[in-house]
């Protein structure tokens, strides 16, 4: 008699902004696997799963599904106590599986997001089948999204996205880094501007909301200026629902870090990168987009909003900042990475010994490249 399954596949990431979604593997790895800032699939070959073996995984989320609900309260809140009861006699996997639907239902029910990097590379077929099924046995869904390479994305016609959409495929996630042909071959993304644009055309033609990723900084000092004016070409082309800010890091163990050992690539600054932010808002104009500063690494968190009501906005924020002396943009900076605050505003209420240890510390490293190299260093921490 064969086992029953009581596990189903979780994927390593998903974007920041689907933190509250039921993760669904119908991959494994990226199809590319070179992006020099990138090491999480390093070791890993690119895997597309059976349509028969992501629906029984669909059906073990539907069964903990069906177990939750069963202890709703009559208001229509989660007994949290006796939901979570079922743990007892569960393996450590099991719990985990469990308590991802647990959360997702708790939290609505109602997003899904396809894992893994470049889910659909699949035929789309596949996924179609995959989409309808899921839809069919949790019928609560109201949102699902996906990672897709730019250079996959643009094989995939309009129609092939109308397809999808109307099998409840309603968001797509793109990490496009830069609109730079010169910044993308310095990363080796293995894209081009014009397949950004080529596919970011066919999906919103399809009617599904595209959410493009752009990285302040990833081009280094050279390329600074370019890949910000390039990027906010490719977005006045498209015109992306959403352009989500992930400012660059260079990570120990990338292939990028070996360049920027051997001086093929200069560290962008924190002001280098909040000015490439400022100079994309600057020259997006025509864009109704949002404009998201959804992650931790992004030096001002609160530069965010619409990329046409919202600009002015934005840049003001931005200015406030760069009015500081530099001293003072330096204390932020450091305790914005410390942890201690949030937007130059809060800097009135660090304690006096507080602020003399970080001034102190950054009296203490007089060359500015060396004030880039900590900067780095301490992001490296938070990716």
């Amino acid at each position: 008699m064969e086992e029953k399954q009581t596990t189903y596949r979780i994927g390593p990431i998903r974007p920041p902004s689907e933190a509250n979604s039921l993760l669904l593997q119908i991959t494994g790895g990226c199809t590319w696997n070179r992006c020099k800032f990138c090491s999480i699939y390093k070791h890993e070959r690119f895997r597309v799963f059976s349509v028969d073996s992501i629906k029984r995984d669909i059906d073990v989320m539907a069964e903990y599904a069906d177990m939750v609900t069963s202890y709703m309260n009559q208001d229509g809140t989660l007994n949290k106590k006796t939901a979570l009861s079922r743990f007892e006699g569960m393996t450590q996997e099991e719990k985990n599986c469990y308590y991802l639907v647990y959360r997702w239902l708790a939290g609505g029910g109602e997003n899904v997001f396809l894992q893994d990097g470049n889910s659909l590379a699949v035929k789309t077929e596949r996924v179609l089948e995959v989409l309808r099924y899921l839809r069919e046995k949790l019928p609560s869904i109201k949102r699902v999204t996906t990672y897709g390479r730019a250079e996959t994305l643009a094989k995939i016609s309009a129609d092939e996205y109308t397809q999808l959409k109307k099998a409840g495929l309603d968001r797509i996630h793109s990490g496009f880094e830069s609109g730079s042909d010169q910044v993308l071959q310095l990363i080796d993304k293995g894209v081009t501007a014009e397949q950004e644009i080529l596919a970011g055309h066919n999906i919103k033609a399809g009617g599904i909301e595209l959410s493009v990723y752009f990285m302040p900084g990833i081009g280094g000092k050279d390329l600074s200026t370019e890949n910000a004016l390039e990027t906010a070409r490719v977005v006045r082309a498209i015109n992306p629902d959403f352009v989500r800010l992930r400012s660059a890091v260079i990570k120990e163990g990338t292939d990028l870090w070996q360049d920027y050992r051997g001086g093929r690539i200069r560290l962008c600054s924190e002001n280098d990168k909040l000015t490439e932010v400022k100079l994309l808002i600057e020259n997006s104009q025509g864009c109704t987009g949002y404009l998201a500063s959804d992650h931790i690494i992004n030096l001002l968190q609160n530069v965010e909003g619409r990329l046409d009501a919202d600009s002015q906005n934005m840049l003001a924020k931005i200015n406030e900042y760069f009015a500081l002396p530099p001293l003072q943009q330096k204390l932020f900076q450091l305790a914005r990475r410390c942890g201690m605050v949030s937007e130059p505003s809060d800097l009135l209420l660090l304690a006096k010994d507080q602020r003399l240890r970080l001034e102190q510390s950054i009296r203490s490293i007089t060359e500015e490249v060396l004030w880039d190299e900590k900067m780095n260093e301490i992001l490296m921490d938070y990716i």
